[in-house]
Protein backbone atom coordinates (compact mmCIF):
# COMPACT_ATOMS: atom_id res chain seq x y z
CA UNK A 1 0.00 0.00 0.00
CA UNK A 2 1.46 3.45 -0.90
CA UNK A 3 1.97 5.23 1.85
CA UNK A 4 1.03 8.77 -0.18
CA UNK A 5 -2.27 6.56 -0.91
CA UNK A 6 -5.74 8.20 1.00
CA UNK A 7 -9.34 6.16 0.83
CA UNK A 8 -11.89 8.35 -0.55
CA UNK A 9 -15.58 6.84 1.42
CA UNK A 10 -18.58 8.07 0.30
CA UNK A 11 -21.96 6.46 2.07
CA UNK A 12 -24.87 5.43 1.40
CA UNK A 13 -28.09 5.08 3.56
CA UNK A 14 -31.46 2.72 3.18
CA UNK A 15 -33.85 4.24 5.12
CA UNK A 16 -36.03 1.19 5.11
CA UNK A 17 -33.44 -1.25 7.12
CA UNK A 18 -31.33 1.70 9.01
CA UNK A 19 -28.20 0.20 6.56
CA UNK A 20 -25.44 2.06 5.48
CA UNK A 21 -23.15 0.83 1.92
CA UNK A 22 -19.86 2.15 1.60
CA UNK A 23 -17.86 2.94 -1.69
CA UNK A 24 -14.24 2.92 -0.50
CA UNK A 25 -11.50 4.14 -3.65
CA UNK A 26 -8.81 6.19 -4.20
CA UNK A 27 -9.46 8.60 -7.11
CA UNK A 28 -11.48 8.81 -10.28
CA UNK A 29 -10.92 5.67 -12.40
CA UNK A 30 -9.39 3.74 -9.62
CA UNK A 31 -10.06 0.41 -8.03
CA UNK A 32 -12.84 0.35 -5.44
CA UNK A 33 -14.52 -2.02 -2.62
CA UNK A 34 -18.36 -2.10 -2.04
CA UNK A 35 -19.17 -2.80 1.53
CA UNK A 36 -22.31 -4.02 2.81
CA UNK A 37 -24.60 -3.56 0.05
CA UNK A 38 -28.79 -3.57 0.60
CA UNK A 39 -31.40 -5.62 -1.96
CA UNK A 40 -34.71 -4.12 -0.90
CA UNK A 41 -36.99 -6.71 -0.30
CA UNK A 42 -41.18 -5.97 0.95
CA UNK A 43 -41.87 -9.02 3.12
CA UNK A 44 -45.72 -8.40 2.56
CA UNK A 45 -44.97 -8.96 -0.82
CA UNK A 46 -41.75 -11.16 -1.41
CA UNK A 47 -41.02 -9.00 -4.00
CA UNK A 48 -37.37 -7.68 -4.71
CA UNK A 49 -35.94 -4.67 -5.87
CA UNK A 50 -32.98 -2.80 -6.42
CA UNK A 51 -33.45 0.66 -6.36
CA UNK A 52 -30.59 1.11 -3.02
CA UNK A 53 -27.93 -1.39 -5.16
CA UNK A 54 -28.79 0.75 -8.00
CA UNK A 55 -27.72 4.80 -6.19
CA UNK A 56 -24.44 2.30 -5.61
CA UNK A 57 -24.38 1.24 -9.06
CA UNK A 58 -24.35 5.02 -10.63
CA UNK A 59 -22.16 6.28 -8.29
CA UNK A 60 -19.47 3.93 -9.09
CA UNK A 61 -19.99 4.59 -13.38
CA UNK A 62 -20.19 7.78 -12.38
CA UNK A 63 -16.77 7.91 -10.91
CA UNK A 64 -15.61 5.02 -13.77
CA UNK A 65 -14.19 2.89 -10.69
CA UNK A 66 -13.04 -0.97 -11.29
CA UNK A 67 -15.00 -3.08 -8.91
CA UNK A 68 -13.02 -5.37 -6.88
CA UNK A 69 -14.41 -6.85 -3.91
CA UNK A 70 -17.55 -6.90 -2.88
CA UNK A 71 -17.20 -7.73 0.65
CA UNK A 72 -20.05 -8.01 3.96
CA UNK A 73 -18.92 -7.99 7.41
CA UNK A 74 -21.63 -11.17 8.61
CA UNK A 75 -24.32 -12.40 7.17
CA UNK A 76 -26.88 -9.71 8.57
CA UNK A 77 -30.04 -10.67 9.55
CA UNK A 78 -31.96 -7.49 8.77
CA UNK A 79 -31.31 -7.04 4.95
CA UNK A 80 -30.56 -8.79 1.89
CA UNK A 81 -27.42 -8.35 0.61
CA UNK A 82 -27.52 -7.24 -3.00
CA UNK A 83 -23.74 -8.62 -3.77
CA UNK A 84 -24.54 -11.06 -6.89
CA UNK A 85 -26.42 -7.84 -8.81
CA UNK A 86 -23.60 -5.63 -8.21
CA UNK A 87 -21.49 -8.47 -9.20
CA UNK A 88 -23.61 -8.88 -12.27
CA UNK A 89 -23.37 -5.22 -13.35
CA UNK A 90 -20.02 -3.88 -12.06
CA UNK A 91 -17.48 -7.18 -11.74
CA UNK A 92 -15.66 -7.77 -8.52
CA UNK A 93 -15.51 -10.82 -6.47
CA UNK A 94 -18.04 -11.46 -3.44
CA UNK A 95 -16.45 -11.63 0.31
CA UNK A 96 -16.66 -12.51 3.45
CA UNK A 97 -15.46 -14.26 6.64
CA UNK A 98 -14.48 -17.58 6.95
CA UNK A 99 -16.10 -18.14 9.59
CA UNK A 100 -19.61 -18.26 7.28
CA UNK A 101 -18.57 -21.70 7.45
CA UNK A 102 -20.36 -22.18 11.09
CA UNK A 103 -23.67 -20.10 10.28
CA UNK A 104 -24.33 -21.91 6.95
CA UNK A 105 -23.96 -25.06 9.42
CA UNK A 106 -26.22 -23.97 11.79
CA UNK A 107 -28.47 -22.34 9.58
CA UNK A 108 -28.97 -25.36 7.53
CA UNK A 109 -30.40 -26.88 10.40
CA UNK A 110 -32.88 -24.15 11.26
CA UNK A 111 -34.17 -24.14 7.67
CA UNK A 112 -34.04 -27.73 7.30
CA UNK A 113 -31.89 -27.05 3.80
CA UNK A 114 -31.53 -29.82 1.20
CA UNK A 115 -28.18 -31.33 1.41
CA UNK A 116 -26.79 -29.40 -1.89
CA UNK A 117 -26.84 -26.77 0.06
CA UNK A 118 -22.93 -26.14 0.77
CA UNK A 119 -21.74 -25.51 4.13
CA UNK A 120 -18.55 -24.90 2.97
CA UNK A 121 -18.36 -21.16 1.83
CA UNK A 122 -17.70 -22.05 -1.95
CA UNK A 123 -21.14 -19.50 -2.56
CA UNK A 124 -18.65 -17.00 -2.04
CA UNK A 125 -15.80 -16.24 -4.12
CA UNK A 126 -13.08 -15.71 -1.23
CA UNK A 127 -13.41 -15.99 2.42
CA UNK A 128 -10.94 -14.37 4.12
CA UNK A 129 -9.32 -15.03 7.70
CA UNK A 130 -8.25 -12.87 10.47
CA UNK A 131 -5.53 -10.67 9.85
CA UNK A 132 -5.53 -11.68 5.94
CA UNK A 133 -5.10 -8.22 3.40
CA UNK A 134 -6.72 -7.39 0.47
CA UNK A 135 -5.03 -4.93 -2.33
CA UNK A 136 -7.74 -3.19 -4.46
CA UNK A 137 -5.12 -0.50 -6.62
CA UNK A 138 -2.89 1.44 -4.36
CA UNK A 139 -4.84 0.59 -1.12
CA UNK A 140 -5.41 -2.27 0.79
CA UNK A 141 -7.73 -3.54 3.78
CA UNK A 142 -6.96 -5.92 6.16
CA UNK A 143 -9.87 -8.31 7.97
CA UNK A 144 -9.95 -7.64 11.56
CA UNK A 145 -12.40 -11.19 13.09
CA UNK A 146 -14.88 -9.62 15.71
CA UNK A 147 -17.43 -12.22 16.81
CA UNK A 148 -20.24 -11.81 18.98
CA UNK A 149 -22.77 -10.82 17.03
CA UNK A 150 -22.30 -13.60 15.11
CA UNK A 151 -19.44 -16.32 15.08
CA UNK A 152 -18.45 -14.66 11.43
CA UNK A 153 -18.39 -10.95 11.99
CA UNK A 154 -15.26 -9.12 10.02
CA UNK A 155 -14.59 -5.59 10.93
CA UNK A 156 -12.25 -4.30 7.77
CA UNK A 157 -9.39 -1.75 8.60
CA UNK A 158 -8.62 0.86 5.63
CA UNK A 159 -5.94 3.33 6.56
CA UNK A 160 -7.05 5.12 9.46
CA UNK A 161 -10.88 3.74 8.90
CA UNK A 162 -12.48 0.65 10.53
CA UNK A 163 -15.49 -0.36 8.66
CA UNK A 164 -17.44 -2.65 11.98
CA UNK A 165 -20.30 -3.96 10.93
CA UNK A 166 -22.45 -4.42 13.78
CA UNK A 167 -20.15 -4.74 16.64
CA UNK A 168 -20.44 -1.08 17.72
CA UNK A 169 -23.30 1.76 16.98
CA UNK A 170 -22.82 4.90 17.11
CA UNK A 171 -22.18 5.94 21.40
CA UNK A 172 -25.89 6.86 21.73
CA UNK A 173 -27.02 3.28 20.54
CA UNK A 174 -24.60 0.96 22.21
CA UNK A 175 -23.71 -2.50 20.45
CA UNK A 176 -24.96 -5.13 18.68
CA UNK A 177 -27.34 -7.75 20.00
CA UNK A 178 -25.78 -11.64 21.18
CA UNK A 179 -28.72 -13.60 20.76
CA UNK A 180 -28.58 -15.55 17.56
CA UNK A 181 -27.82 -18.55 16.93
CA UNK A 182 -23.37 -18.65 17.47
CA UNK A 183 -23.59 -15.06 18.71
CA UNK A 184 -22.03 -14.63 22.27
CA UNK A 185 -21.73 -11.38 24.43
CA UNK A 186 -18.10 -12.40 25.96
CA UNK A 187 -16.81 -12.97 22.44
CA UNK A 188 -18.78 -9.41 22.03
CA UNK A 189 -16.89 -7.51 24.46
CA UNK A 190 -13.81 -8.62 23.48
CA UNK A 191 -13.79 -7.93 19.63
CA UNK A 192 -14.97 -4.29 20.85
CA UNK A 193 -11.92 -4.14 22.66
CA UNK A 194 -9.96 -5.27 20.26
CA UNK A 195 -11.35 -2.19 17.66
CA UNK A 196 -11.40 0.41 20.98
CA UNK A 197 -7.20 -0.43 20.80
CA UNK A 198 -6.91 1.47 17.85
CA UNK A 199 -5.60 5.06 18.35
CA UNK A 200 -8.14 7.41 19.14
CA UNK A 201 -8.51 9.21 16.43
CA UNK A 202 -9.86 5.71 14.18
CA UNK A 203 -12.42 6.69 12.38
CA UNK A 204 -15.35 3.83 12.72
CA UNK A 205 -17.71 3.13 10.22
CA UNK A 206 -20.85 1.76 11.04
CA UNK A 207 -23.14 -0.77 9.58
CA UNK A 208 -26.77 0.60 10.95
CA UNK A 209 -27.53 3.24 12.89
CA UNK A 210 -30.51 3.56 15.16
CA UNK A 211 -30.77 7.51 16.07
CA UNK A 212 -33.16 8.47 19.18
CA UNK A 213 -35.31 11.40 17.62
CA UNK A 214 -33.14 14.08 18.81
CA UNK A 215 -30.79 13.54 15.92
CA UNK A 216 -30.51 12.10 12.57
CA UNK A 217 -28.64 8.73 11.28
CA UNK A 218 -25.55 9.16 11.18
CA UNK A 219 -22.48 7.10 9.71
CA UNK A 220 -19.41 7.38 11.45
CA UNK A 221 -18.09 7.70 14.98
CA UNK A 222 -14.39 7.57 16.48
CA UNK A 223 -12.41 4.90 18.95
CA UNK A 224 -11.95 8.44 21.28
CA UNK A 225 -15.70 8.48 21.14
CA UNK A 226 -16.81 5.78 21.56
CA UNK A 227 -14.04 4.97 24.61
CA UNK A 228 -15.94 8.07 26.17
CA UNK A 229 -19.23 8.14 25.40
CA UNK A 230 -20.61 4.19 24.57
CA UNK A 231 -23.70 3.49 26.51
CA UNK A 232 -22.64 0.04 26.55
CA UNK A 233 -19.02 -0.16 26.30
CA UNK A 234 -17.25 3.06 27.51
CA UNK A 235 -14.04 3.27 29.53
CA UNK A 236 -14.75 1.33 32.93
CA UNK A 237 -17.38 -1.10 31.94
CA UNK A 238 -15.98 -4.22 32.88
CA UNK A 239 -16.64 -7.46 30.64
CA UNK A 240 -18.98 -8.98 33.32
CA UNK A 241 -21.53 -5.91 33.67
CA UNK A 242 -21.54 -5.82 29.63
CA UNK A 243 -22.40 -9.06 29.55
CA UNK A 244 -25.11 -8.98 32.02
CA UNK A 245 -26.14 -5.68 30.51
CA UNK A 246 -26.01 -7.29 26.99
CA UNK A 247 -27.88 -10.78 27.95
CA UNK A 248 -30.66 -9.07 29.83
CA UNK A 249 -31.42 -6.25 27.14
CA UNK A 250 -31.29 -9.24 24.50
CA UNK A 251 -33.94 -11.22 26.28
CA UNK A 252 -36.47 -7.84 25.74
CA UNK A 253 -35.41 -7.65 21.50
CA UNK A 254 -37.77 -8.71 18.90
CA UNK A 255 -36.39 -10.59 15.79
CA UNK A 256 -35.30 -8.62 13.01
CA UNK A 257 -38.27 -8.18 10.79
CA UNK A 258 -37.02 -9.43 7.56
CA UNK A 259 -34.37 -12.29 10.04
CA UNK A 260 -36.11 -15.42 7.96
CA UNK A 261 -35.67 -14.04 4.36
CA UNK A 262 -32.01 -12.12 4.98
CA UNK A 263 -30.43 -15.22 6.49
CA UNK A 264 -31.72 -17.82 3.75
CA UNK A 265 -30.21 -15.24 0.95
CA UNK A 266 -26.95 -13.98 3.23
CA UNK A 267 -25.67 -17.24 3.61
CA UNK A 268 -25.73 -18.05 -0.05
CA UNK A 269 -23.44 -15.16 -1.01
CA UNK A 270 -27.15 -13.27 -1.64
CA UNK A 271 -28.47 -15.54 -4.17
CA UNK A 272 -31.84 -16.84 -3.96
CA UNK A 273 -32.68 -20.63 -3.78
CA UNK A 274 -32.73 -22.90 -6.56
CA UNK A 275 -36.30 -22.25 -8.51
CA UNK A 276 -38.86 -24.70 -8.25
CA UNK A 277 -40.20 -26.53 -11.41
CA UNK A 278 -42.84 -23.66 -12.18
CA UNK A 279 -39.42 -21.03 -12.09
CA UNK A 280 -40.12 -19.46 -8.75
CA UNK A 281 -37.96 -19.35 -6.18
CA UNK A 282 -39.03 -20.24 -2.18
CA UNK A 283 -38.16 -19.08 1.42
CA UNK A 284 -38.47 -21.48 3.89
CA UNK A 285 -40.61 -19.90 7.00
CA UNK A 286 -39.59 -22.58 10.48
CA UNK A 287 -42.30 -22.67 12.86
CA UNK A 288 -41.47 -22.33 16.22
CA UNK A 289 -37.73 -22.94 15.56
CA UNK A 290 -36.12 -18.96 16.35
Amino acid sequence: MSSNSQAVIHHFFDPETWTYTYVVYEDVGSPCVIIDSVLNYDPKSGRTKTKSADEVIAFVQSKQLQTTWILETHAHADHLTAAPYLQSQLGGKIVIGDHITNVQTVFKGVFGLDEQFDTHGAQFDHLLKDGESLAFGNLSLKALYVPGHTPACMAYVIGDAIFVGDTLFMPDVGSARCDFPGGNANMLYQSVQKILAYPSETKLYMCHDYPPATRQAQCMSTVGDEKKHNIHVHDGITEEQFVQMRTARDKTLEMPTLILPSIQVNIRAGHFPEPDANGVSYLKIPLNAL
